[in-house]
């Protein structure tokens, strides 16, 4: 499993052909499948490459969706 760091995880994006990578209490999720993460970005809110731990709170949905991804690895500080 892949070890990432914000600056590392900025790169997947989701933007010309790259995964979308996010992160969600210290876990990194390949969303790429996802046509909600379609171009990096969801709902116009949030993009790939992020670490979404904060936003979930906000979110519509339960963060169990991401159970729906595969990980693809871990964030470190």
């Amino acid at each position: 499993m892949d070890e990432f760091d914000r600056e590392s995880l900025a790169r997947y994006d989701g933007r010309d052909g790259k995964p979308a990578y996010v992160a969600y209490k210290g876990k990194v999720y390949d969303v790429s499948r996802s046509k909600l993460w379609a171009g990096g970005a969801h709902m116009k809110r949030h993009g790939a490459g992020e670490e979404l731990t904060e936003d979930m709170d906000d979110a519509p949905h339960d963060p169990d969706v991401l159970k729906r991804f595969r990980q693809v690895g871990v964030l470190k500080d």
